[in-house]
């Protein structure tokens, strides 16, 4: 299955993604944590995509392309994926239409996972204080917030134009959402 999970920073599609992978058998990839694993490397990708990054913005398309495009031509992408922040944008929908079409492994499925903003700042406060992540203080969660409603929020509807689209309630225990997600790709 080649399934994109879809939804706001901080929504839970990562918690999900976590789960799914077992359930599906499939890799869960994850652009943030490429780029982030990137920037801990300090590979020349990582350098340009951290200042990027620690402002609550977006990396370039171009970039993120790249690093997904190796990824999934790995062994254990043949068989499917799970793609967690990516695409984030209508133009990396097309990007990223055409490097599946080409590699023969077009999106089966998108799940849009809903939690309301709110939820989400407490949610992204939690996962900072947790993890030590600064790029998820309460301005720069603002800022990725503001940037999801502008540029990723369409994406839902790019695959919707498709008939792709199963919107799944975010909010409840990680096993409610996880059987929530399991019934939309069931169902």
């Amino acid at each position: 299955m080649r399934l994109v999970l879809l939804g706001a920073p901080g929504g839970g599609k990562g918690t999900q993604a976590a789960q799914l992978k077992d359930e599906l058998n499939v890799p869960h990839i994850s652009t943030g944590d490429l780029l982030r694993g990137a920037v801990q490397a300090g590979t020349p990708l990582g350098l340009k995509a951290k200042a990027v990054m620690e402002a609550g913005d977006l990396v370039s398309d171009d970039l993120v392309l790249g690093i997904l495009e190796d990824r999934l031509a790995e062994d254990d992408a043949s068989n499917g994926f799970i793609l967690d922040g990516f695409p984030r944008n209508l133009v990396q929908c097309e990007m990223l239409d055409g490097l599946l079409t080409r590699i023969e492994q077009p999106i089966d499925v998108a799940v849009n996972i809903v939690v309301p903003e709110e939820v989400i700042v407490e949610r992204i406060a939690s996962r900072a204080q947790q993890e030590g992540r600064a790029d998820d203080n309460e301005e720069t969660v603002r800022n990725r917030l503001k940037v999801y409603r502008e540029q990723t929020a369409p994406v839902v509807d790019y695959y919707g134009e498709r008939d792709l689209v199963h919107t799944v309630d975010g909010l409840g225990t990680i096993d409610e959402v996880f059987d929530r997600i399991m019934g939309a790709l069931k169902g």
